[in-house]
């Protein structure tokens, strides 16, 4: 004779799973995001890479560079080479009219200083890192970098493309062309 009092019910296996899933999150770090917008898609910085957000200044066009670098401008005294991801990625801009108001995302290690150009305010994310899926199958079908794009971030019903904005500054050309602009000057 079995006692349903100590049999496994699916209701256990939920509960258990959800325990699981809540002790991930919980031992996962937590990491903040900006979030801006490439034509239809939204990409995605760790904050830590990323020095300030500032309106776009000015910009001093410079001749002889790839389309994606857009020139150069003052940014709080210091000349930053400012790059349009979506001339880089060759991305279609979402909107065909041209932005009142552009942003300027500040990147700076210790070998470089350059601006991201995005047509909309950046917001915040946190997410746990547990949140990111590796991106290697993603990588396959990518001409970036493999270092380039850190993961998918999955957030509700949002998939937003992860990049190490440093590495994809460092890699290929992009840092050798900004590099050139500000020696330039």
């Amino acid at each position: 004779m079995t006692s349903h009092s100590n049999e496994y019910t699916l209701d256990d296996v939920k509960k258990e799973a959800a325990g699981e899933v809540q002790q991930k999150a919980n031992t996962s770090r937590r990491i903040q995001l900006i979030v801006f917008r490439l034509g239809t898609e939204e990409y995605a910085i760790t904050i830590d890479q990323i020095k300030e957000v500032v309106h776009t200044p000015r910009i001093a066009r410079m001749p002889h560079l790839p389309e994606y670098i857009v020139g150069v401008a003052n940014v709080r005294g210091n000349i930053v080479a400012l790059i349009d991801l979506e001339k880089k990625f060759n991305i279609a801009p979402h909107d065909t009219k041209t932005a009142t108001q552009a942003y300027t995302l500040v990147v700076e290690s210790n070998e470089l200083k350059a601006g991201i150009q995005v047509k909309e305010v950046p917001n915040t994310l946190s997410v746990y890192e547990n949140e990111i899926d590796n991106a290697t199958g993603f990588l396959q079908y990518s001409s970036l970098d493999a270092g380039s794009i850190t993961g998918i971030v999955k957030s509700g019903r949002r998939m937003i493309i992860l990049l190490d904005i440093i590495k994809l500054i460092t890699s290929g050309n992009i840092e050798q062309h900004t590099t050139e602009t500000l020696t330039q000057n």
